[in-house]
């Protein structure tokens, strides 16, 4: 049985959000609470038709409710709450007085806030500029900025008026752009004139001639200055109207009323990385994403009204999305923009502290460096309002929980959650009446049917497989865009296994319904036919002080694989016999002898998206000779050269 490292006192469960939640179910279907979570989640996926109509009532969605469902056999053309009308906008606009609704802060230390009622003002002001330009309901409005407050702004504006929003960040180049956003054809662009990285101005409007010219669908353009910057000025372009965000500050604010959509009315697309191919346009729904939203944040994070929420993210990632909706539960959010390290290793839990912040988002990889800092943060900072702290982007390992109790705070709910752009949500997350154990994510989300199956598609428990859900959640994207008879629809999730979605995470399911991902199966090590996830050898391999980051591949080799391991060191050119020896002993104790690598070599730098995850896929494919299909996708694309005919890989 793994280690248990924290549980929620008896009076924080009466107090939470869940037992009101279990209370309120109490009230309408005779359900008695208990506290006990495997008993809330089995009811919820006994009753999903009760459990997603109360999660409406309970969270008070402004909008019309119709508790009618449609369950077919083909779980992808399931629907929930037919012909509810809500405004997604409206309910994140869930609070108009001068209390503060959102705060903006730079690497550089600029600090900007905006009260409920500027954010309802200014969001009204761009829902009138939208409508003069001729924006109409599914017109797609995209946004090429970084994470500022106008960048939320922009978004309820959008969805306000039924348009349908989708968001780079800047440090994708113009060609990223482009292969995303020409897809969807715009009519409008926002865009930032520049952004800050690591101390360093980069120029984003020198860009805008080349974006306007592959993309030919936009038609208008508004700048936005960065925050606590001059604003930077760009000549006319032929053909393209040009405004500026400032200038619409000092506009009258006109009163509207909230149009009421369809609940399955398309809100956004997301793109997959695209790291196989062109990025896929994942299309989601607005009533589907709030009440889904609203289930996690309120009932797994047990988020309260005031609570400051932060999580580290650009717009060109899922948990952007994630993160906006907070303010739907009546949170305040906390945006930065830069390099989380920017002169300082402890910048952001500097940021937590000052404030304030109750839920605080980062990665494991985040975690990581801070454990590879030996930064002991609970001596510097006492962290008084925080209360839950997420992990995500990769697998939290065991040396990564027990780095947060010792080290950040003892007494925390670390919440170590699983899912993605696909679902714009999660599979498996953390929730306030169960331990907390070293390693694992604690549960399924409620009223999400997820398993493991074994390749035979049995489920599976204490072993490896595959991350499914055996039933449908209202998340579900509605479309893949321009996908004729949802083709790659179906390919994505419901090739593998018929009728259930298959998710492509490694991952395993425990006794007491924990979960541990051990990364993307399609990077999974095949040795001997065995499959072995690589993150075994990463939580190994980053105990070793000397090794900045790692990356491992299975390389087809004499009808075989065999598991490469690259390495950045910190000491460039310090790989040698001894160190190759220890890591190789290491694994084999902590991991197994079938997750020894047969080759490790030292690299100056790993290929990662733009969400900084690393790609092993593409790795393989340059070490095996095979063309990378959409390079685009990669924020350091130079990276892999050196993979190319490695001489140590020639035998």
């Amino acid at each position: 049985m793994s280690q248990k490292l924290w549980e929620a006192n008896s009076q924080t469960k009466s107090k939470s959000n869940l037992f009101e939640f279990e209370k309120y179910l109490a009230k309408k279907f005779n359900y008695t609470p208990k506290k006990n979570y495997k008993k809330l989640y089995n009811w919820t996926i006994e009753n999903p038709k009760l459990f997603w109509s109360s999660i409406w009532g309970f969270s008070n969605i402004k909008g019309f409710k119709n508790d009618k469902f449609h369950f077919p056999k083909e779980i992808m053309k399931s629907k929930f709450l037919i012909k509810s009308k809500l405004n997604y906008a409206e309910n994140l606009l869930s609070k108009n007085d001068n209390s503060k609704a959102i705060t903006f802060i730079s690497e550089n230390g600029y600090r900007e806030e905006k009260s409920w009622k500027e954010l309802n003002n200014n969001t009204l002001k761009l829902m009138d500029f939208f409508e003069k330009n001729n924006i109409k309901e599914k017109d797609r409005v995209v946004s090429y900025t970084a994470n500022q407050i106008e960048t939320v702004e922009s978004f309820l504006a959008a969805s306000a008026i039924g348009a349908i929003w989708s968001s780079c960040s800047p440090d994708f180049g113009i060609q990223g752009v482009a292969e995303r956003f020409s897809q969807i054809k715009p009519k409008l662009l926002i865009i930032t004139d520049r952004y800050y990285y690591n101390g360093k101005e980069i120029n984003v409007l020198e860009r805008l001639p080349a974006i306007i010219k592959k993309i030919k669908s936009i038609k208008c353009v508004l700048i936005v200055n960065y925050p606590g910057k001059k604003g930077l000025k760009q000549n006319q372009i032929k053909g393209i109207k040009i405004f500026y965000y400032n200038k619409l500050k000092h506009k009258k604010v006109k009163i509207f009323s909230f149009k009421k959509f369809d609940f399955d009315k398309e809100l956004a697309i997301l793109y997959s990385s695209g790291t196989t191919g062109k990025p896929k346009c994942i299309c989601h729904r607005a009533g589907g994403v709030l009440l889904q939203h609203l289930k996690e944040h309120k009932l797994h994070c047990n988020v309260k009204p005031g609570d400051n929420v932060f999580y580290f993210t650009t717009c060109g990632w899922m948990m952007w999305n994630w993160l906006v909706t907070f303010l739907a539960s009546k949170a305040s959010i906390v945006l930065f923009d830069g390099f989380p390290m920017h002169k300082r290793n402890d910048l952001l839990l500097k940021m937590a502290e000052r404030e304030k912040i109750s839920l605080l988002g980062i990665s494991a990889k985040y975690i990581d460096q801070l454990k590879k800092y030996n930064l002991n943060i609970k001596n510097k900072y006492k962290l008084k309002y925080l209360k839950t702290i997420c992990s995500t982007g990769s697998p939290l390992s065991s040396d990564g929980f027990d780095y947060v109790y010792k080290n950040i705070k003892k007494n925390v709910h670390l919440a170590s959650i699983a899912g993605g752009t696909d679902l714009v949500s999660c599979f498996v997350l953390g929730n306030i009446y169960s331990p907390v154990y070293r390693g694992q994510i604690q549960n399924n989300g409620l009223g999400m049917n997820t398993d493991v199956f074994s390749e035979r598609g049995k489920s599976v428990i204490n072993k490896k497989g595959e991350l499914v859900c055996k039933s449908a959640f209202p998340s579900m994207p509605k479309l893949f865009w321009n996908d004729k008879n949802n083709e790659k629809y179906k390919k994505a999730y419901f090739k593998k296994f018929k009728n259930v979605w298959h998710h492509g995470d490694f991952a395993e399911r425990k006794n007491n319904g924990g979960y541990i991902i051990y990364g993307r199966s399609d990077a999974t090590l095949n040795p001997g036919g065995a499959r072995l996830g690589t993150a075994e050898i990463y939580s190994v391999v980053e105990k070793f002080k000397e090794i900045k980051e790692a990356i491992v591949i299975g390389q087809s080799w004499d009808n075989d694989v065999r598991i490469v391991l690259f390495l950045v060191l910190d000491k460039p050119k310090s790989l040698n016999e001894e160190l190759i020896a220890k890591l190789k002993k290491n694994i084999r104790f902590q991991a197994s002898p079938r997750h020894v690598p047969s080759k490790i070599i030292e690299v100056t730098d790993i290929p990662r998206t733009k969400n900084n995850k690393i790609v092993e896929l593409a790795v393989k494919n340059v070490v095996e000779g095979n063309k990378i299909k959409n390079i685009q996708a990669l924020s350091n694309p130079e990276s892999l050269k050196q993979f190319k005919n490695l001489i140590e890989l020639k035998n």
